[in-house]
């Protein structure tokens, strides 16, 4: 049996009449749903008799929430057909309709007024009975919502091509496939006061630091606003700093990394309406590593690795370096490359700091109009644009050659990187950098490099530093770092997560 839970948040609608008792007439309790709902057009009431005593009923439901096909087949049809007894009272009639003549698999009773509210605007089917304050719930939520297709935002050779979609049900069975385990859970929360969206809290029972889901539920149970609209915003209430330019909770559309993050001990979030989830918690590396690195050889996944850690100093630190080079310390520039960079330089009216800023500026527009564009256009502005901008400014002799390559070899890097969370941190300090190093050369730089590394040092997600496994050094976790040992030498989860079930591998017996 599945050890999942459903709690509720503590933050509570702002209805007053949360505590209010269905009333028993038939009549009342459709005139008081239809004032409190303040007359939809789309609310759909369907009143008829049951049995042959022709007991009054009534059937509500929201119009583009639910599943006509199911409310038609499993409850009106067999309601209408059914040759019921006489019955002595509604509450027996209400006993009869569960157990023996609704044929849905979820069926609820309750009493509570806001809960049959919720209920409805949640794309399930209220079914009232005259003279009776319970009520029956059904599930039948069927709108319309988008096919399982590849992950836009993370894309791979090899792997399944499988992400994540607005529904929240389609993507617990995307994990329930990936991990046939009993000890799966998935804690169930409803957030925002008036919204009351559904968040989804899962992890591995046997293998989670307990300590770490209660802080997780105590983030969460705090947050106390309208809504949520997406993980974006959860991420940012539960955040450990939103100050730090870095990602300290990682989203993915990948179902594959969520379980893997699972398998290793650590908890994934999922937010109804919303195919990005959170992994928590998480270091410096997790940014740079990537699903693919598990299915590909080992010695690959490892050069990748190394390729995306040179990828990430190129993205942060290159037109800094430019700078501090040309405008402070020209004698450490070979003799030969000095004078090819003068020459190319020559006639430019602007100093390269300046140069640089206004190419990287221009490389931000072109990447945020290519965004923002259809898709087909979107690449052409991006390419033709740049090479088009980049071309003209060259002729102009506005800019040199030389800095048209730096440029393009610092987008070209940002892009290598697999969290596009942590390439928009990335391309945030590079700004901060190019003015250290127009203000102190290689000494700003030097500067800049220690700050953002007391920073890490300093930063925490969810009570793990930023830093490991290098400070606080964790020598074992280093097998799955930038290097990534043979699957077969991996067979401890991460010593930093101080999981309860450390085995991740049976040991072969001697």
């Amino acid at each position: 049996m599945s050890h999942s839970s459903i709690t509720k948040s503590q933050a509570k609608p702002s209805s007053s009449d949360q505590t209010k008792v269905m009333l028993p007439t038939l009549l009342d309790n459709l005139n008081t749903i239809r004032t409190l709902l303040h007359q939809p057009s789309d609310l759909i009431i369907r009143q008829f008799t049951v049995g042959q005593e022709e007991y009054p009923c009534a059937i509500v439901c929201i119009d583009g929430l639910v599943d006509t096909t199911l409310v038609n087949e499993q409850l009106i049809n067999p309601m209408l057909h059914s040759a019921l007894q006489p019955v002595g009272s509604a509450l027996e009639l209400l006993n009869i309709l569960t157990q023996q003549v609704l044929t849905s698999f979820e069926i609820e009773t309750g009493e509570l007024l806001d809960e049959a509210l919720l209920e409805i605007l949640s794309g399930n089917t209220l079914i009232l009975l005259d003279n009776l304050s319970q009520y029956i719930i059904v599930t039948s939520s069927g709108w319309k919502s988008r096919a399982v297709e590849e992950p836009q935002t993370e894309s791979i050779i090899r792997g399944p091509r499988i992400g994540f979609t607005e529904d929240l049900r389609t993507n617990t069975a995307l994990l329930r496939r990936r991990i046939k385990e009993t000890n799966l859970v998935f804690d169930t929360y409803q957030i925002g006061r008036r919204a009351r969206r559904k968040v989804i809290v899962t992890y591995i029972a046997d293998i989670v630091h307990p300590d770490l889901v209660k802080e997780v539920v105590r983030r969460i149970n705090s947050i106390d606003m309208d809504d949520i609209e997406g993980s974006g915003y959860l991420e940012q209430w539960i955040t450990d700093s939103f100050l730090s330019p870095f990602p300290v909770i990682l989203n993915t559309e990948r179902p594959d990394k969520v379980s893997g993050a699972l398998l290793q001990g650590r908890v994934a979030i999922l937010v109804d309406g919303d195919p990005f989830a959170l992994i928590l918690p998480i270091t410096f590396s997790s940014s740079l590593q990537s699903p693919e690195d598990y299915y590909q050889n080992w010695l690959i996944s490892t050069l990748t690795r190394i390729l995306r850690l040179i990828s990430a100093f190129i993205a942060t630190f290159l037109p800094a370096l430019y700078i501090a080079l040309l405008e402070f310390h020209h004698g450490m520039i070979p003799s030969k490359l000095a004078f090819s960079i003068a020459g190319a330089r020559e006639g430019v009216p602007f100093p390269a700091v300046i140069e640089a800023f206004v190419m990287e500026f221009t490389l931000e527009l072109l990447r945020e109009a290519g965004l923002r564009l259809p898709k087909p256009i979107g690449q052409t502005i991006g390419i033709v644009g740049g090479l088009v901008i980049g071309e003209s400014a060259v002729a102009a002799g506005m800019v040199s050659p030389v800095m048209v390559i730096v440029v393009a070899v610092t987008a070209i890097a940002s892009f290598s990187l697999p969290s596009y969370s942590f390439a928009i941190s990335l391309r945030v300090m590079r700004f901060g950098i190019m003015l250290f190093a127009a203000f102190l050369g290689l000494y700003g730089i030097i500067l800049a490099y220690i700050m953002i590394n007391i920073h890490i040092v300093n930063l925490k997600s969810f009570g793990i530093p930023y830093s490991t496994p290098f400070a606080p050094m964790f020598i074992r976790d280093w097998k799955d770092l930038v290097l990534r040992a043979p699957l077969h030498f991996m067979k401890k989860r991460p010593q930093m997560l101080q999981t309860n079930n450390d085995d991740r591998m049976k040991t072969k017996e001697k």
